[in-house]
Formats: C-alpha cells, structure tokens, sequence
C-alpha cells in the first residue's frame, strides 16, 4: 500500500525530510520540482494540449534545481509547432488549420497552430508522434546527447536503422533503390530544436513512431503564400520522413515500450539507480500520481498543473495569445511581383485579374507597415491607387485581416478608381485572403 506522507515542516516553512519512495498528490508539483535535492526527475504528460505541454516544459526549465536532469514525455493532439523565429503564413498552411484568429470560423476539429519558445524549424504533432525533452546543467550538453540517448532506446524496440545525422535529427535508413546511385535512401524521423540559458540546456525532439498522417504531413506545412513571401528568421528544412513502426518486423508496435526504454536509457546516460527505473515504470504508466525519493521525483502531469501553479498558467495563456502567435514574426515581404530585393519570378495572377495587378506588402510585428498595391496599368492612376491604400493599409495587423474585411478595404481605395470593377476587387480579396490565410 502506498503511503502518501505529510511533508515535515521547519519553523521557515521549508521542507526539511521527505519520507524514502513515497507518492504525493499532484498538487505537490511546483514543490518537488525546486526542491534542491531533486537531482533527477521524470515525468510523462496526461494532456496532448501542446500548450500546456510546452508550458509545463519552460516551468521544468526555469524552475528545477540549475544541477538537475529532466527527462520530460509527452504526446500532443493533432497541430503544427513552429520555432520562436518564424513565419506561420511561410511555414504553414493556416487554411487547413484551426482558425484562432477568427474562431466563429474556424474549424473546430482542426489541427491546432502553435508557436513554441525555442528555436528550430515547423514540425507536425499527433498522437503518433511521440515528443522527448531533456533538461541538463549547460555545461554537459552537446547538440547530440540526447538524440543519440533515443536512437539507442529505439533500437531496443529493433529499429536499428536508425541513427544521428550532421544536423543533430534521427533518421532512418530505408532499403536500397533502383537509382543509380545504388545508394541508401534516409528519412527523417526525428527532429530536435534547443533553448540554452545561462545554467541550463533544454532540449526536445519529436519522434514519429506511427503516426496515422505520415503521408499528408504537407498538407499542413506547404504555405501556398511560400512563392510570394522573402523572410527573415529561420527556414524549415524539408526532408521526407517515416513511421519508426514501418521498419519493425514485428507488426506489433507499443508507444509505452519506447517511452519505457527511454526512460532506461535516460537513467543509464545519468548515473539513475535501477531502483528508481523500476518506480519510474509504475509512476509512468498513466497513474494521477507523482512518486520522490531522496533524490529523485517521477511521475504524470496534466492540465491540473497549469490550474494549481500560477507560471504554468500564465504561460498557456502566452502561447494561446494571438499576440504570441502572429506579432512575434520577424519583418517580411509579400509580392506578388519580382522586386529588387527579391527577383524571383511568381506564380501567375489569376486570369479573372487585370494583368497590371501589383500587391506588394512589407511587414514588421505582423502588421503593415509599407504597401504598394494598384490595378491600373496607366502609373499615374496605379500611384494614386497604392497612396490611397497605403493609408486604409498601414498598422493593419495580418492576422485580423479576413477576405471580407480585405473586400471592405479594397472598395474604400479603389472603388472610385477608373475602370476597376467591383468583380475585380471581390476576386483580389478572395486571392489575398486564400494565400494569406484570411478566411
């Protein structure tokens, strides 16, 4: 039987012992995570809200002893996570995605959008995605630690065509092709984006074990704005990747036993006693529970964790903000035409436009701060059409333009203007809205 002890207390309030092997309530959380003797500490989430996951995650960062090892897994529903530096209209397709910016319109089932705190490019989440973080004194860190602490779990499970690349992803060798080359094909099944501090080195990868949208991952990251946009910050590296489980001989596949086996290796890497692994099982194994000894704590998180601990709650709301989503991005063109700066030729206007038609925007913060937008072919008309909308335009914050509202701001500038028809502005509004995700 468990006993579930009361923490004994000195007149300060600290904790002064805390009984061998024992279990706590979930609301002791925030407690056993600062207690300077937790030297290491695992725990597997409960929730697949990516929000309160990644928050859970910067609490573990910022709050755990700065000598402790964290291994931290957890399994989000269905969205796309971006790294801190990025671009959701060049690295996304927000029209397959949930609509937070207008919610009345959004897809209620949709795959959620999600800008996460560290680096790294845009990946997909599911449940068949499995997503590891490990937190360590930044002075035993290296870029391919912990990757390679998963690799050496999978092939326990018999993936043993997998392994660590120069870019610090796992990959995984397929047979050898028909090509030419007679070479190996690698796909890409895990990738990892890091966040150091001044004590601490955070890192977490995601892993597709066997997710169920392995061949429509595209679908939510190929940004049908992509061909028109020139951005600052970090660009996703596209590699084609694959299912763990399609490389197994056994057909039966147990997300649980790759969490167990990494949990192994974990303590293996960190000198965990096999005690613990031991307890780390049964804490693991979905029970509401935390387990501490001396100088460990394991055991589930969920959303309790952001109601109880007012950090944890306040970053869900952080990343949920619109805020956080969309005016985080670093400056950004869109042009629908070759410009100095960016001489790429652009995919064709559609047919129902004026051939003259020019949409040239230049954002910082996701808001407007420079336009030239005309239909004209004759420059004197074309010139007083991108003054007028320049005005209507500046300050506008992307994420809050609709195609409607893309209509309305349309007419306000151009309506009087020589020869533009009301068709050709209700077609331009419905093709800026559908590249820019303006539902």
């Amino acid at each position: 039987m468990l006993v579930r002890p009361c923490l004994a207390w000195s007149l300060h309030g600290s904790v002064r012992q805390i009984r061998h092997n024992s279990s706590y309530s979930l609301e002791r959380f925030s407690e056993l995570v600062r207690r300077p003797s937790s030297q290491h500490q695992v725990y597997q989430s409960l929730s697949t809200d990516p929000y309160v996951n990644l928050s859970i995650e910067h609490f573990l960062l910022e709050n755990a002893p700065v000598d402790s090892s964290i291994l931290f897994l957890y399994i989000n529903r269905p969205c796309v996570v971006i790294g801190r530096n990025q671009n959701p209209w060049l690295e996304t397709d927000l029209r397959v995605l949930y609509n937070d910016r207008q919610p009345n319109a959004g897809r209620s089932n949709g795959a959620v959008y999600v800008r996460r705190r560290s680096g790294g490019g845009a990946v997909f989440h599911d449940e068949g995605n499995l997503n590891y973080s490990v937190i360590s004194p930044r002075t035993t860190f290296t870029r391919d630690k912990h990757a390679e602490m998963v690799v050496r779990a999978l092939y326990r499970i018999g993936a043993v065509n997998t392994s660590v690349n120069e870019r610090h992803d796992i990959v995984m060798k397929s047979p050898v092709t028909e090509s030419a080359s007679n070479e190996p094909n690698f796909r890409k099944v895990s990738g990892s984006a890091f966040k150091l501090t001044r004590h601490r080195a955070l890192h977490h990868g995601t892993c597709l074990l066997d997710s169920p949208n392995i061949n429509d991952l595209g679908r939510f990251l190929r940004s049908p704005a992509r061909g028109y946009i020139q951005a600052r910050g970090v660009d996703s590296v596209r590699s084609p990747v694959g299912n763990v489980s399609s490389a197994l001989a056994d057909s039966y596949f147990s997300m649980q036993a790759v969490m167990d086996n990494i949990v192994e290796e974990f303590a293996s890497l960190y000198g965990v006693h096999t005690d613990v692994v031991r307890r780390a099982r049964r804490a693991l194994a979905g029970e509401p529970d935390l387990f501490a000894g001396d100088r460990w704590v394991m055991g589930t998180v969920s959303e309790a964790q952001g109601e109880q601990e007012p950090e944890i709650g306040k970053g869900i709301a952080e990343l949920r903000s619109l805020e956080w989503k969309y005016t985080q991005t670093p400056q950004f063109t869109f042009s629908t035409h070759p410009t100095e700066d960016d001489t790429r030729e652009r995919p064709p206007l559609p047919a129902t436009l004026p051939p003259s038609t020019r949409v040239f925007l230049r954002l910082k913060h996701g808001a407007i701060i420079e336009s030239n937008l005309s239909l004209s072919e004759d420059s004197a008309i074309a010139s007083d059409q991108a003054s007028r909308m320049q005005d209507i335009l500046h300050g506008q914050k992307l994420h809050e333009i609709t195609s409607e509202r893309w209509t309305e701001m349309l007419r306000q500038g151009l309506s009087d203007s020589e020869g533009v028809e009301d068709a050709f502005l209700q077609e331009l509004a419905e093709y800026l809205g559908d590249l820019l995700g303006g539902q």
